[in-house]
């Protein structure tokens, strides 16, 4: 296929751009196959490239002769272009259409973006297994990698290598995985050198309703307990789906035949509720009412706020296992893929002070998420404008990045990154001339030839003079554990994405952020009362008399 064919109107001259609180901007309008570009012959007035892969959706207006098309973006961010003619209008916004629904991932701008800058580093090879595998033998030998998965058939969302106990054979691996949703067996995700626990990732076991059971995966998860030590199971959904995932053949780990191990439910929303959240909070972001309760009352309602803080808490109470308690830890919900990923890679944010460098958080994103198999190209298809039908798509990875930010913002000297570094990784993976975020797991990638075909972002980032842009200037090593707060005072929405585009909400977003002060200064303040009570209480209560000199 020709973009050519798509494009049905290349050019059009005198159109005006119009965004929130910026001044419009007169020039011609030229389509690509990859990008809408307008471009304007005054001083100093910036060029706007828009890749067509970060349209989320179009709205189209007329009056008269004079045609609008309103372009919502996957970053949240919200245009308007003013067209002379109604047939160059209709044309634009066809092609638009077009151009930013393309089902071939191989026809995507990545396959054809070329550097202007000189990759020092590839960034394809830069977090390979052996690497990671290498410090982990530097601390524990009970530790193996497995090429069990090398064609992928074992399961076809893991990578070809995975670490997993030295004990267990390939054999006993693959009838693990045969027991797991997707094949995904238990694997190692992070090793706490203080005490030699670890945390592991898997997708629910398939004990359906007859209680089935599988001895190699008693076995396998097993082997990662030190002698008379327990683990803890954190199941991510709550018991109730649990329950019903047995019906359709999957379930939970039975007490029965996991008696070294204690399951915890907790209540992380699945995909489907996560996007209905973000759309309500976009929207409520860009309410132009100026009324603070209504506006507060539609935050609320969106329950965006509630998901970061139910994810901030498991991944607490999974690094609190680790430890506190000593224990290992087993995490899974029911595909392994999504709430999962966002516990496991908190957890050690919260616990591994090289997860906080630049480096080791490319590292984590990595291994955690792009080789654990998150299928970004399902769950980043759309964002919150979009019009069409949900299949798959969910703010999995945005809402582990704003808990990220949560962490960074209370502990602001711990992070050697800063904002800028997760917003970028954002925009990135919903649209981005890099293929590093294309595809759904490793197999899919390879079979895309990414790494051949494609640059890494982290090519891009590397470079010294990129780095800078997100470098924290506060930042001093801290190798503490670090543990954020969860309680709602201290959970702040995000203005760096959700507010960037909107100034006129700003003024909202101080106002909030103001509230929120004086609730927790009001609190402080009636602890201090309540304390004040109490010791009267006390000395009036007391048998002897003062005494008096």
């Amino acid at each position: 296929m020709e973009f050519a064919e798509l494009i049905k109107t290349p050019r059009v001259d005198g159109v005006v751009l119009r965004r929130p609180f910026m001044p419009t901007v007169e020039g011609t309008l030229c389509l690509t196959g990859h990008h809408l570009i307008l471009s304007s012959r005054q001083d100093n007035t910036e060029e706007l490239w828009l890749l067509h892969a970060n349209i989320d959706s179009t709205e189209k207006r007329f009056v008269g002769s004079l045609g609008t098309i309103i372009v919502k973006c996957k970053d949240l961010r919200v245009i308007q272009l003013d067209i002379p003619g109604m047939e160059e209008c209709l044309n634009i916004a066809s092609s638009i259409e077009a151009l930013s629904t393309l089902d071939s991932v191989s026809l995507m701008y990545p396959f054809f973006y070329r550097p202007l800058f000189e990759v020092i580093e590839d960034g394809w090879q830069s977090f390979v297994p052996e690497e990671s595998f290498k410090d982990l033998e530097s601390m524990t030998d009970e530790w193996r990698l497995s090429e069990v998965n090398k064609d992928f058939s074992v399961c076809p969302s893991y990578p070809s290598l995975l670490t997993v106990p030295r004990d267990i054979d390939d054999e006993s691996l693959c009838k693990a995985a045969s027991f797991r949703h997707g094949g995904r067996f238990p694997v190692l995700s992070y090793y706490h050198k203080k005490n030699g626990m670890v945390i592991m990732r898997a997708a629910q076991p398939l004990t359906g309703t007859n209680g089935r059971r599988c001895k190699e995966d008693e076995k396998l998860i097993n082997a990662t307990l030190c002698a008379g030590k327990r683990g803890y199971i954190i199941d991510t959904r709550t018991i109730a789906v649990a329950q019903q995932a047995k019906a359709r053949g999957g379930g939970f780990e039975q007490e029965a035949n996991y008696p070294q191990w204690r399951r915890i439910h907790k209540a992380i929303e699945r995909s489907n509720v996560l996007q209905d959240s973000l759309i309500k909070l976009v929207e409520a972001c860009n309410d132009q009412s100026h009324s603070m309760d209504r506006w507060l009352s539609k935050l609320e309602a969106s329950n965006w706020q509630s998901n970061v803080k139910e994810i901030l808490t498991t991944a607490c109470l999974a690094a609190q296992c680790i430890d506190r308690e000593g224990a290992s830890v087993l995490v899974h919900g029911t595909e392994g893929t999504d709430s999962t990923l966002q516990v496991t890679s908190l957890a050690q944010i919260i616990l591994d002070p090289a997860c906080r460098t630049i480096r080791g958080f490319e590292v984590l994103i990595e291994r955690e998420w792009l080789q654990a198999g998150h299928p970004f190209q399902q769950r980043c298809a759309q964002s919150a404008y979009s019009n069409g039908k949900l299949r798959s798509e969910a703010p999995v990875f945005l809402l582990f990045l704003d808990c990220v930010w949560q962490i960074l913002r209370q502990f602001p000297c711990s992070f050697q990154f800063n904002e800028n570094l997760l917003i970028m990784l954002f925009e990135h993976a919903y649209a981005s001339q890099f293929g590093t975020f294309l595809g759904n797991c490793v197999a899919e990638r390879g079979k895309l030839q990414l790494s051949q075909k494609t640059v890494s972002l982290w090519s891009w980032v590397n470079r010294p003079q990129e780095l800078e842009r997100f470098l924290n200037p506060l930042y001093e090593p801290n190798n503490l554990v670090i543990w954020p707060s969860v309680a709602p005072q201290s959970l702040l929405l995000w203005e760096g994405v959700f507010l960037r585009w909107n100034r006129s909400t700003k003024c909202l977003d101080e106002a909030y952020q103001e509230m929120v002060h004086i609730i927790e200064y009001n609190k402080e303040l009636q602890n201090k009362v309540n304390s004040l009570r109490r010791q009267l209480a006390q000395l009036e209560t007391e048998d002897s008399p003062l005494q008096t000199p």
